[in-house]
């Protein structure tokens, strides 16, 4: 199934966006299980994953957004990432089931590690968006 280029950037954006809010949801509710005496160092703890996750799909959102414009005009769907970005997404789907059935993982841990990276999901499916606008524009 081929499509036209420009509807590649909300596909990237919807791939890296929906999981981002559903992690996101998770981060928070984890946080609310939690007694507000642990919350300040669990907050720096959080931002040091958030500002990890954003250096590393900074990068990546580049790189792909890049790729992605220089496609031809009519490109099939699954071209949105290469081989290497499915796999990513692969491991991290997978990364994530695996700690969903791990009992011993601790809820501050989930708290921490979903917190920092659903928001950063969030943001790189709004850089595709944007990304979108302004490659295709010209």
């Amino acid at each position: 199934m081929k499509v036209c280029r420009k509807i590649l950037y909300p596909i990237a954006a919807l791939i890296w966006g929906v999981p981002g809010v559903m992690i996101a949801i998770k981060g928070v509710r984890a946080y609310a299980a939690l007694p507000i005496s642990e919350m300040w160092w669990m907050l720096v703890m959080t931002l040091c994953v958030a500002v990890f996750f954003y250096l590393v799909f900074r990068k990546i959102v580049k790189k792909y957004t890049a790729r992605i414009a220089a496609l031809p005009t009519r490109v099939a769907v699954w071209l949105v990432f290469p081989l290497r970005g499915w796999i990513l997404i692969l491991f991290m789907m997978g990364l994530g089931v695996a700690m969903k059935y791990i009992p011993s993982v601790p809820i501050q841990f989930t708290a921490i590690f979903y917190s920092g990276l659903g928001p950063m999901l969030i943001m790189a499916a709004a850089r595709f968006l944007k990304s979108g606008f302004y490659f295709e524009k010209e």
